[in-house]
């Protein structure tokens, strides 16, 4: 079945206008008609069955029938990652939205070799990942901040797991050997590495734990990938 994400409010026999894009989408690349059925979601009100009502090369309208599924959440998961190229961030993006993560926040390091992207094309892109991977909301992709700041203005209850390409930190799943925080974080590094002031500074922090991810420099996309995968393999949802 079709799946859509849309900032409507879902309930019985609403009805729902998809947005121009989803509705040429729905008529002329999927070719759905009258009494098409179309799963709706939100982020907050679960997933619902939606007929196709009208349809026509003005747009279309949804009734909604019946909740598929009640809202739920996965864990309270953050992949903070260093800009960098836009194809590898873009992958980055998708596949944070594909394992689970909550929010993608982007930071600015010493070593970025970017200082800005376009978010908003991040976020249709994790909203297309929602999409097709069956999850009921979508992660928030948060504008770029420098790592200082962001630093600054940590919320110290959630547990940062630093991918610390130095060489003498605890393997990814030592670390990880003990119960699920109730909300974390990931962070990785830009394609330089971090500066050593970066990294003495986050080695300090009381909610931080270094963490390696094996012998060999991973690219910045292939060790996003990695960290999420044995984080929610080792104490997140993949667990259930």
């Amino acid at each position: 079945m079709i799946r859509l994400f849309v900032p409507d409010p879902l309930a019985m026999a609403a009805e729902i206008t998809p947005a121009p894009d989803q509705a040429r989408y729905l008529g002329a690349v999927m070719r759905q008609t009258v009494g098409d059925v179309v799963a709706l979601f939100n982020g907050r009100d679960g997933e619902w069955a939606g007929r196709l009502v009208e349809v026509s090369k003005r747009g279309c309208r949804l009734r909604l029938e019946q909740q598929l599924r009640p809202q739920v959440f996965g864990p309270d998961l953050d992949l903070v990652v260093a800009l960098i190229k836009r194809g590898r961030l873009e992958t980055i993006v998708e596949k944070a939205a594909e394992l689970g993560a909550r929010r993608v926040r982007l930071a600015v390091t010493r070593r970025s070799n970017a200082d800005h992207t376009n978010v908003a094309r991040l976020q249709a892109i994790a909203v297309e990942a929602a999409e097709q991977t069956g999850r009921l909301d979508t992660p928030q992709v948060l504008a770029p901040e420098k790592l200082d700041r962001l630093l600054d203005g940590w919320d110290p209850g959630r547990a940062l797991m630093f991918c610390d390409e130095g060489g003498d930190a605890r393997p990814v799943l030592g670390a990880l050997d003990g119960p699920a925080p109730s909300s974390a974080a990931i962070l990785i590094g830009p394609e330089g590495g971090f500066d050593p002031a970066e990294r003495e500074r986050l080695r300090a922090l009381p909610f931080v734990t270094p963490v390696t991810l094996g012998p060999r420099i991973l690219r910045a996309d292939t060790a996003a990938i990695s960290a999420l995968t044995l984080w929610q393999a080792a104490v997140g949802d993949w667990r259930a």
